[in-house]
């Protein structure tokens, strides 16, 4: 019971977009579409997922024993930059449509703030190896619940009549606020 609130928690409670402000870049980029902000989610979650199970082993099993824990965030990128380019071989074959509509945003998965900051702050709890890997996997679940509700949010805004000085970015911005508003909300759940 105590891991299905960890996980809960992880998604809604301290959801990395809206409390923790990393992944930012993509919220805003990619979420004009909910098709692509989909496949960006589903890409996301398995790279941030294997990526914190990794991290965790590769800190635990190497950094810290050979004492060479100044080296974390270098090896962090290097098994990040890994684990995209896997995904994103794998979308080119499965999905050559996903994967043109995610253009220069898939490899830019690399550098998501996100991907890189979700290991760091397992490190950081002192994450088991069960936890680091709940945590990666709610971190991304909140991550793509996040992008696929600003996304589907952006695609009304298309058709609404908002007034000329809020249209484009001030609008999404304003909508970003109150969906981390709401998510404030979970606040008292766990």
């Amino acid at each position: 019971m105590d891991y299905l609130l960890f996980l809960i928690g992880t998604v809604l409670v301290n959801n990395v977009v809206l409390v923790r402000f990393l992944g930012l870049c993509p919220f805003m980029g990619v979420s004009g579409k909910l098709e692509p902000s989909l496949g960006m989610g589903v890409a996301t979650t398995i790279v941030i997922t294997l990526g914190s199970i990794s991290s965790w082993m590769v800190e635990h099993w190497v950094l810290l024993p050979l004492g060479i824990g100044f080296l974390r965030i270098l090896a962090y990128i290097v098994i990040i930059a890994a684990v995209v380019q896997l995904i994103e071989l794998a979308v080119r074959k499965t999905s050559p449509k996903l994967y043109r509509s995610l253009g220069i945003y898939l490899p830019l998965i690399t550098t998501n703030c996100a991907v890189l900051g979700v290991p760091l702050i397992s490190v950081r709890e002192g994450h088991t190896l069960l936890e680091a890997g709940l945590f990666g996997f709610g971190s991304s679940l909140g991550f793509s619940l996040i992008m696929i509700i600003f996304a589907g949010l952006r695609e009304r805004m298309t058709v609404s009549n908002i007034p000329a000085a809020f249209s484009g970015p001030p609008i999404a911005f304003v909508t970003g606020g109150m969906l981390a508003l709401i998510f404030m909300g979970f606040g008292g759940l766990i």
